[in-house]
């Protein structure tokens, strides 16, 4: 088996599925500038969040955001709690308006998890996909879908169009691919995934959508007053935005967008181009066309093998890569912050360790 990677510093590669892996970049620099950030001598996670210093990184953060994915002025970005399961509460409450019905794409775990959280508050429809079109009635206040499920190692294609704004959960691949923004009415995304720490979700509404919330919606979680208030209407996440700011400057620094779709692009065809030549030693259930490129899920023969690929794994420094606990097999995720050793170091992982056992 491959020796663990940097076993002298005892950092591996991490294929976990959320908190994800962050750029070493980012942490070395947060670890650095931790006691004293900015020169003011005390530490970021001090600082009063109503502060002059503060505003500037909360505009810096959400200005940087706007440039990388070309979100139009049009759109108000958002700096939340609650992570992006929060959201699958606050869509509807925000949303809806006068109507009483949403229409929902259900495409695997979670995309049901957001339907089951919508029927407290509609009725829920559900829409089908044809021809990058999704199809709902007329009376929808919104469509809402999963772009990418962590759980299924399924992805969506962004050329979906629908007659109503379509809401987006793009927890598991925001920040990977170029966005149309004209069918878009809001974003979603919780950080853990290619952003930063758990907690912090960003919000990306359209401006037209704001002032349709329930009156029984908490002031913190509205959006009108959010936007109104430049997401300050409480104490936000500060050091989650610092961390993502930092991020967000990475991506910059990396060739941006199109530089991290290319790269998900090469990446995760390397690890699929091992499972289809593997003779269905590994099984990916996926349609090809279907298939993430963030969370490749796959799987062995049988449980026991399974668990020997895991831990040999682990041996050799490829971590986390155990399956959703609903679906078993094996997910390795690929987020940007994925160093290109370590999906090479799997793919050559998972030859050798084919060849050990293919025949037991």
């Amino acid at each position: 088996m491959a020796q663990p990677f940097l076993a002298e510093s005892r950092r591996v590669f991490n294929f976990a599925a959320g908190p994800g892996v962050m750029p070493e970049e980012v942490i070395l620099q947060a670890q650095r500038e931790l006691p004293d950030w900015d020169g003011q001598g005390f530490s970021l996670l001090e600082t009063p969040f109503s502060g002059v210093k503060f505003k500037r990184l909360l505009g810096r953060t959400r200005d940087t955001l706007r440039e990388l994915l070309k979100i139009p002025d049009h759109f108000h970005i958002l700096f939340m709690h609650g992570g992006a399961s929060a959201q699958f509460s606050l869509v509807p409450l925000n949303l809806l308006g006068d109507s009483k019905c949403a229409a929902y794409v259900d495409s695997g775990y979670w995309s049901r998890k957001a339907i089951h959280e919508a029927h407290r508050y509609c009725q829920v429809e559900h829409a089908a996909i044809a021809e990058d079109y999704i199809h709902t009635s007329t009376n929808t206040a919104y469509c809402h879908i999963t772009s990418n499920e962590t759980a299924d190692g399924l992805q969506l294609s962004l050329a979906l169009k629908a007659s109503t704004p379509l809401i987006v959960d793009m927890t598991s691949d925001f920040l990977v691919r170029p966005i149309d923004f004209e069918p878009i009415g809001l974003i979603y995304a919780g950080a853990q995934k290619n952003i930063g720490p758990a907690g912090l979700t960003i919000v990306i509404v359209r401006d037209d959508l704001l002032g349709r919330a329930h009156a029984l919606t908490p002031t913190v979680l509205n959006y009108t007053y959010q936007v109104e208030a430049g997401s300050l209407v409480n104490t936000p996440l500060t050091y989650s935005i610092y961390l993502a700011n930092l991020v967000f400057q990475w991506i910059g620094h990396q060739g941006g967008i199109t530089s991290m779709a290319k790269r998900s692009q090469t990446r995760s065809a390397m690890i699929y181009d091992v499972i289809d030549a593997s003779e269905g030693f590994y099984r990916c259930d996926i349609p090809p066309d279907q298939r993430s490129r963030m969370n490749l899920c796959f799987k062995l023969p049988d449980e026991p093998l399974t668990q020997l690929f895991i831990d040999h794994a682990a041996w050799s420094g490829l971590v986390n890569l155990k399956g959703h606990v609903q679906k078993g097999g094996i997910r390795a995720s690929l987020y940007n912050a994925m160093p290109d050793a370590g999906v090479v170091a799997l793919a050559d992982f998972m030859h050798r360790f084919r060849k050990q056992y293919a025949d037991l």
